[in-house]
């Protein structure tokens, strides 16, 4: 159980689909230790806890487009389009699969979204201190740039600043 629920595994598990993060019914299934019938069975049942922003069906390129992502499927003999959950229909899943195991799972997945989430946000603020650093050091460069030409001026003689030479008039 604890390879299924390491931190690293379920990340992988993590895909992004219509601009959310969703989990397979059959990799919560398999973390919950119960097959990906009983899960969808179980949802199905309480279809009024699954709204359609906690839990949706892949369409065919949906599909198509994820199982690519895979050198080897593992899904082989699938009949129906899977179903995926985004964080609120995985944590919504606890309501529906009361098992030990399934708590437990559920908790480590929340944990994780929590830590995509917090990653997500402290990479957002990054981006914004790294575009004000450009900004900044491209005024920094022209300032920069305009005192070298300051200073090459000075150093090159020039008739101007040059001491005449003979004798006075």
């Amino acid at each position: 159980m604890n390879d299924l629920l390491s931190e690293e595994r379920v990340l992988q598990l993590i895909h992004k689909i219509r601009n959310q993060k969703v989990m397979l019914d059959s990799d919560l299934a398999e973390m919950y230790g119960v097959p990906t019938k009983r899960l969808n069975e179980q949802v199905k049942r309480n279809l009024d806890r699954f709204p359609m922003d906690f839990m949706f069906q892949l369409d065919e390129e949906e599909w198509e487009i994820l199982k690519s992502h895979f050198a080897t499927s593992s899904w082989g003999g699938r009949r129906t389009l899977p179903y995926v959950f985004t964080e609120q229909g995985v944590s919504m899943l606890s309501s529906v699969l009361n098992s030990p195991q399934a708590i437990q799972v559920n908790i480590s997945i929340m944990r994780i979204f929590v830590k995509v989430k917090e990653w997500a946000l402290n990479y957002g603020e990054l981006a914004l201190k790294i575009k004000e650093l450009e900004k900044n050091s491209s005024e920094y460069h022209d300032h920069i740039a305009h005192i070298y030409q300051l200073i090459e001026e000075l150093l090159r003689p020039t008739l101007e600043n040059r001491p005449a030479i003979g004798f006075k008039k």
